[in-house]
């Protein structure tokens, strides 16, 4: 087979993690991900049957030393051996699976190396923009939504990038749309909708009446109000800006029940797990989950309501962290499926957002060399709260005076 040509002939694959169904592999998604256990064949006569055992397959091992293998024997989650059909059947038992490939490509599971976990399951319920060709296409696929909505109900959305349309909207500002054929399409929902980035929203008027927003509004620290050359908001808000507009929708929120905000955390976590499977994905770093986030996983993982595996790393305020952090420290909880044992942190925004924390000002931007969006003397004590309850620290860092500021920190807590 010549190289290249694996990626077209990835028609099924099984997952480590739920190794009783066949899940659909995306084109050119073979990874270097290794697999589990040992990988040791022909262990003789009565040999402990395996929990699922696969057979006619072509099974790729990523191990240059039995780069295929036919069939496969699976115990606890971990793959016992690897062989012919005839050498996998005696692992066969009364309780074992058994799945017949036929001939099927099969691969080990995908690891998403940096994600939002829950987000990624609520972006499959709100307004999908990615793709949308131009701002007005944005707009109508917004527009469609709000009528079939109540109103004073907020509508969220995520996924659009200026960069990426075919043509620059009309009016703009530094490049980006203003709010008023959102408004105007929109008069009666607030709007929120996140740049694909997540460096950036925009809003409509109604969500900027609700939060505050206005002329004499002032840029929160790390984050811009966008305005116009009269001083007035067009909507757009970079890095913590957006915060003004969350807070907002959050005090919405908070008007639900407890059982209504946990149904909708369910909901999307349970999405959030689909997709991945949907896709291959069986391993995720989910890069910032909030205690009650943690808390809702284990109960949804103790009631086989998800499946993947999740690195999580918390992002929490300092003062949280410090009464309850030891407390969440977990590795491999709910059968070996959920660790948190990372924290996280955005120094700087992100180059689609002119957000990234530059030592130079930006060539398309003069005046700006980005936004530093965490104090850096609370980040300091945030690494010592790392270090000192054995936690990972995990740094947003995209601007070369983000990274540096960074390595420097990194720098100073080993040293101390």
């Amino acid at each position: 087979m010549p190289r290249g040509a694996v990626s077209s002939m990835l028609p099924a694959m099984v997952s480590p993690l739920q190794p009783w169904t066949f899940r659909r592999a995306a084109t050119g998604l073979l990874a270097a991900v290794v697999l589990v256990g040992a990988l040791a064949v022909g262990c003789g006569r009565g040999v402990e049957p395996a929990d699922l055992v696969l057979l006619n397959g072509k099974i790729v091992t990523v191990d240059p030393e039995q780069p295929e293998a036919q069939a496969l024997a699976a115990r606890d989650g971990k793959i016992v051996a690897l062989g012919s059909n005839d050498e996998i059947r005696q692992y066969q038992g009364a309780a074992t699976t058994t799945l017949d490939l036929q001939g099927r490509l099969t691969i080990p599971g995908l690891i998403e190396g940096h994600g939002h976990f829950r987000s990624y399951g609520r972006s499959r319920i709100n307004v999908d923009l990615n793709g949308a060709r131009t701002w007005d296409e944005a707009v109508q696929r917004v527009a469609e939504v709000a009528a079939q909505v109540e109103p004073g109900e907020w509508i969220l959305g995520r996924g659009w990038h200026q960069e990426k349309w075919d043509e620059r909207p009309t009016p703009n500002v530094e490049g980006y749309p203003t709010h008023e054929s959102l408004s105007r399409a929109t008069p009666n929902n607030p709007v929120l909708l996140g740049h694909a980035s997540g460096h950036a929203a925009i809003v409509n008027a109604e969500a900027m009446q609700r939060a505050g927003i206005h002329e004499a509004t002032p840029d929160p620290h790390g984050g811009k109000i966008l305005r116009d050359m009269r001083g007035r908001a067009t909507g757009v808000l970079r890095e913590t800006a957006q915060s003004l507009a969350r807070v907002a929708y959050e005090e919405a929120q908070s008007e639900l029940s407890a059982a209504e905000l946990r149904a909708q955390g369910e909901r999307e976590l349970q999405l959030a797990n689909a997709g991945c499977l949907e896709n291959g994905i069986t391993s995720f770093h989910d890069a910032g989950s909030q205690f009650e986030d943690v808390d809702l996983m284990r109960q949804l993982y103790a009631d086989g309501r998800i499946s993947v595996r999740l690195y999580v790393m918390l992002r929490e305020s300092n003062g949280r962290l410090r009464a309850r952090l030891s407390r969440y420290r977990m590795i491999g909880a709910a059968d070996n499926r959920l660790t948190v044992r990372a924290l996280k942190r955005s120094i700087d925004g992100a180059l689609g957002s002119h957000g990234a924390w530059l030592l130079e000002p930006y060539a398309d931007q003069p005046t700006s060399v980005g936004h530093n969006t965490a104090e850096l003397d609370s980040l300091e004590d945030l690494a010592r709260l790392a270090i000192e309850n054995d936690f990972q620290l995990c740094v947003h860092a995209i601007g070369d005076r983000g990274n540096r500021e960074t390595l420097d920190l990194f720098e100073r807590t080993f040293k101390a």
